[in-house]
């Protein structure tokens, strides 16, 4: 169950640390059985996925089998009900909304004959990865697919390993994903990253996965872009004496229910509130479907924390640097400039990480793990590049001409030195 610790004012980030540390991907073990299959993978191709697939997911694949059909396709509508289908176009909708403000444009400025400027592109074809295993994922369908499609990016391919389930593929569908792969793991990622006869190369991966995806990630950035190198799912509820302790139960048992490794935090200034939020997590963990897997949850990385001061749980919550962070004190907008590194924070009694997940419209892909303080969330960014756009004139090439050949010749370039120097010494057109 969760377990108890009293900080004292002017704790630091050591001790924060050593309390609720996990080695992100320090695992040289799995990472020595992931470099090999994505080594395998780059270099043979169709046959060493589909020898992968069928050890590692028990289903034999071909060319013509590997990916989804027009007809499974259709299939998959006749499957979901009608309520689960309008859940999804509103999700799309918002989803779609919000990410459309995001989008940024190609910009340019004149000044003293010179034309500057950023030209913004989307990457041609991006791979979206989708997780199988204890629970269907449509929801990440639409956080993967919608930025790209906002972005602009042409394809879309999509990989799942496993049986696909119904919701996934309509999900796929109604936001335009290209293809759909039936691969998944660290094989997936290799065959995205480098292309095999059957699965077409990318540009940009992302989405998140289990250990052996997020090292082979790791292992293709540079042939490839990637999102973030995500873990474990976490949340941190920071509350004062205000707060429901039925509401604060509910939302760390809906982030312990992920995964055995996710973590949920109660950090708060009130020892008598910690007391009712652990008895409501204790009554309502009895009620979960996914009971096992929250309780393990909660025994490995559940914590109260108890602070303080609620400024002391703002400097806490930064320390951590949570996926998710939730603000049920009073005056949460008022805390807002205090938060430094979040993954996504949600202010208020009545905002449950859970509607973050599905339809309020930011995305859920988030960075985990205390990477916060330098990723950000999956955006339409991640599938946009920017170059930049140069054009000058004698005339405005003569007005820094130079302060560029005084620096390239401090750097010991006299070649790009006198790039500079020909062209001013020779007359326009000459």
């Amino acid at each position: 169950m969760l377990k108890l610790e009293k900080l004292n004012a002017g704790f630091t980030e050591e001790e924060v640390r050593r309390l609720i540390a996990k080695p992100l991907f320090d695992r040289p073990d799995i990472e020595a059985t992931v470099r090999d299959i994505v080594d395998r993978v780059r270099r043979d191709g169709d046959a060493a996925l589909f020898e992968y697939t069928k050890t590692f997911d028990k289903i034999e694949l071909t060319p013509e089998t590997i990916k989804v059909t027009p007809e499974e396709f259709d299939a998959a509508y006749s499957l979901v009900e009608s309520e689960f289908l309008g859940a999804l176009k509103q999700a799309k909708e918002r989803i779609t909304a919000f990410h459309v403000r995001q989008k940024e444009n190609s910009w340019f400025m004149v000044e003293d004959g010179a034309f500057l400027g950023q030209l913004i592109r989307p990457v041609d074809r991006a791979g979206i990865y989708v997780p199988g295993g204890r629970a269907p994922y449509p929801s990440s369908v639409l956080m993967n697919a919608i930025p790209a499609r906002v972005a602009g990016v042409e394809e879309i391919m999509m990989v799942v390993p496993g049986a696909i389930r119904a919701e996934v593929l309509v999900a796929a569908a109604e936001v335009g994903v290209t293809e759909v792969y039936k691969i998944g793991g660290a094989q997936a990622i290799a065959a995205l990253a480098f292309g095999t006869e059957s699965v077409k190369k990318v540009d940009v991966i992302s989405g998140p996965g289990n250990i052996y995806v997020t090292l082979a990630k790791k292992m293709v950035v540079g042939y490839v872009d990637i999102d973030m190198l995500a873990g474990p799912s976490e949340v941190v509820v920071v509350a004062d004496k205000t707060a429901n302790p039925t509401f604060i139960a509910a939302d760390l048992l809906a982030q312990a229910e992920h995964d055995p490794d996710a973590t949920a935090i109660l950090i708060t200034n009130s020892e008598n509130l910690a007391e009712k939020a652990l008895a409501a997590v204790k009554l309502q963990l009895s009620r979960l479907d996914r009971r096992d897997i929250a309780e393990k949850s909660l025994n490995d990385n559940g914590r109260i924390f108890i602070v303080p001061s609620i400024n002391e749980g703002l400097r806490l919550a930064n320390s951590i640097a949570p996926e998710h962070l939730e603000l049920m004190i009073e005056n949460p907008l008022e805390a807002l400039s205090s938060i430094k590194h979040a993954g996504a924070i949600f202010l208020g009694a009545y905002t449950p990480e859970a509607v973050g997940d599905y339809v309020a419209g930011p995305n859920h892909i988030l960075p985990t793990g205390g990477t916060a303080r330098f990723y950000s969330p999956l955006s339409v960014d991640t599938f946009l590049k920017k170059s930049s756009v140069l054009n000058f004139s004698k005339q405005a090439l003569g007005n820094v001409a130079d302060a560029a050949i005084t620096i390239a010749d401090s750097e010991g370039f006299t070649g790009h030195a006198k790039s500079v120097e020909y062209r001013m010494d020779i007359p326009e057109g000459g």
